[in-house]
């Protein structure tokens, strides 16, 4: 019954006026016999008794005749409900599958929408996944801490992650983007170190802020030497595999069986292979292949199947001990972890975890992390391995990435060319009243670590790039975002210790991958090598400030005065350069999607109505004339 409530009503009302009645021929004949026998006519009585039954009979059989017309006008409104979807059905199938996307269901189908919703690819719960939040760096005072102390991070899968959000048309929570992590997904046109120079080179710019007026930015770019597949030399790669059941949607293993397909055709007989899955319990799949037997390689990867939970720490101890076993001295030995990141049996502590990574650099095995897929994704114990692990961290999102971090990109993936790569900016007081480093929240260091070769810090691989960005307000610029000191260090007295010259003095420490002393590299940031306007800085030094621009933005940063997505879309394609390989290009696209997906969530939607009794979505009705 469509309406039951009405029908309810109905047998209510009914059973309500046959009780009067009855009531009212018991009290008509408990009246009578007050009366005294000679009073009492047995013919009146007898009319009176089929006269309330008469009465009773209509009334039942009108009740009847309504509950039947009730039903009969919710056949004919469920009726013209069908007609109505079955139309729109006939009229959608005729339409073609690009315009059928943007058309609703039928009405019919209303009730199954939230099950749909669950349904679509890649359209989870954001809240089963763990993207951690990071607390924004804040703007220090030269005078009182003039020294930002920091190390290196060359991981990219904020971005990818990013990425894939926005396409799947949604927004990233507040404060879960690393900006530095999206700064360096991209290659930047600083110059190569020269043969006898440090591993990398290091550039600086400086150009007014496109954030906010009366302040200037700062880049500083590391950039590695290059090195080619065939010079990188032999090869000790093990493949820890995740398999379990959460892996078995399209975009996890087999995008993971692809890409390491990829990675493998560019080994050669000197490589050596293993491979390790694990899912309730790990296992050996290949025990030290040579890299040029394409043939056993791919039948391995093509065997792999998803099922089961996910120990992870077991298969990490496993994945090692076949790393130690064919451990190559003086080439790259090196565990590639790919996985959706759930691990959810055996050791799933995540200090344990980066203690027994930790303890495997230290005998010359890295780790490099691969992330797939999306719903129960793990993006924290992703990042934090591979930067206990001398690795990188990337998200793989589909093929062209999987084919630019395994095949553009394999020499920087798999060689680390630079290890503990720390920076260090001293700013001058004199000059520089506040400053901010854009992104970089968990790598700080404290100013100490600096000088401690034992404190950990970030890896450069062959060819990375590493763009670090401070925004900066000089001392006469007025609009201090903190009161000034009423004790301490008067530049006015002209009894100064600092130049007027420079603005900072920039320090860097690395160690080479077989040593363990630090080597240092120190260059002064002068006043004078700043441009007069945003406009003519470099292209690379545009492109980073609008990269951080965006990370800003999603991350909701209350340091953003002058900056929305207007600016960032025009500041964008300012500084597309060259963009062979189209990076740029998709950026672009992507701050477009972040735009116009912020802008829907600005207007307020009510999240319940009252339809009362009426359909939803409401019935057609005939123009009233």
């Amino acid at each position: 019954m469509r309406y039951p409530f009405l029908v309810f009503r109905h047998k209510t009302h009914f059973s309500f006026v046959v009780s009067g009645l009855t009531l009212a021929v018991l009290l008509g004949l408990s009246a009578c016999s007050d009366k005294t026998a000679e009073q009492q006519n047995p013919a009146e009585l007898a009319a009176q008794a089929k006269l309330a039954a008469e009465q009773q009979a209509a009334l039942k059989q009108s009740a009847e005749l309504d509950e039947r017309a009730e039903r009969q006008a919710n056949r004919q409104r469920d009726a013209a409900i069908v007609m109505h979807g079955q139309a729109s059905s006939a009229k959608l199938r005729t339409m073609s599958a690009e315009s059928r996307a943007y058309i609703a269901q039928p009405a019919a189908t209303i009730s199954a929408a939230p099950a749909l919703n669950r349904d679509w690819p890649g359209a989870v719960p954001p809240d089963r996944n763990r993207f951690e939040k990071q607390v924004q760096n804040g703007i220090m005072v030269a005078g009182e801490i003039p020294v930002s102390t920091f190390a290196i991070d060359v991981d990219t899968g904020s971005y990818t992650t990013l990425r894939r959000m926005l396409k799947e048309g949604r927004l990233p929570a507040k404060d879960t983007l690393r900006v530095e992590e999206m700064l360096n997904y991209f290659s930047y046109d600083d110059p190569l170190p020269g043969k006898n120079d440090a591993p990398f080179s290091v550039t600086t710019e400086l150009a007014p802020s496109p954030y906010n007026d009366d302040m200037m930015l700062l880049r500083i770019g590391l950039k590695g030497y290059e090195q080619s597949k065939a010079e990188l030399g032999a090869s000790n790669l093990v493949f820890l595999l995740d398999v379990s059941g959460s892996m078995a949607s399209p975009d996890k293993l087999p995008l993971l069986q692809t890409a390491l397909k990829m990675l493998t055709q560019q080994l050669d007989a000197q490589d050596k292979v293993s491979i390790v899955v694990y899912a309730g319990a790990a296992g050996v799949v290949l025990d030290g292949a040579a890299g040029n037997d394409t043939q056993t390689l791919n039948y391995a990867l093509e065997q792999l199947s998803a099922g089961g939970s996910t120990n992870g720490a077991q298969g990490i101890q496993l994945a090692y001990q076949l790393a130690k076993k064919h451990f190559v001295e003086g080439g790259i030995n090196r565990v590639i972890l790919a996985t959706d990141g759930d691990f959810n049996v055996g050791t799933t502590n995540l200090d344990e975890l980066i203690d027994l990574v930790s303890m495997q650099k230290q005998q010359g095995i890295g780790l490099t992390t691969l992330g797939f897929g999306m719903g129960d994704y793990n993006d924290h114990l992703m990042e934090q391995l591979a930067d206990k692990g001398n690795g990188q961290y990337a998200y793989i999102d589909s093929i062209n990435e999987a084919r630019k971090v395994l095949v553009e990109q394999l020499s920087a993936t798999l060689l680390t060319i630079a290890k503990e790569v720390k920076v260090q900016v001293e700013f001058n007081p004199a000059l520089v009243a506040e400053y901010r480093l854009i992104g970089y929240e968990n790598r700080a260091l404290a100013r100490e670590d600096f000088n401690n070769d034992k404190v950990d810090a970030g890896e450069i691989g062959a060819g990375h790039t590493v763009t670090a960005l401070y925004e900066l307000r000089y001392v006469d610029a007025g609009n201090l975002a903190n009161d000034k000191l009423r004790y301490g260090y008067n530049p006015k007295t002209g009894n100064e210790k600092y130049s007027r010259d420079e603005i900072a003095y920039l320090k860097l420490r690395y160690q080479l991958p077989d040593e363990a002393q630090s080597q240092l590299l120190s260059y002064p940031i002068r006043a004078d090598q700043r441009v007069k306007s945003l406009a003519q800085a470099s292209d690379d030094f545009r492109f980073a400030a609008a990269v951080a621009g965006l990370g800003q933005l999603l991350n909701q940063s209350h340091y953003l005065h002058q900056f929305d997505y207007n600016k960032l879309s025009a500041l964008t394609r300012s500084a597309l350069g060259e963009d062979t390989s189209g990076y740029r290009h998709e950026f672009m696209q992507l701050v477009d999607t972040a735009a116009a997906l912020a802008q829907t969530q600005r207007a307020p939607i009510k999240k319940s109505f009252d339809a009362g009794d009426k359909p939803f979505p409401p019935e057609d009705k005939p123009h009233q004339q």
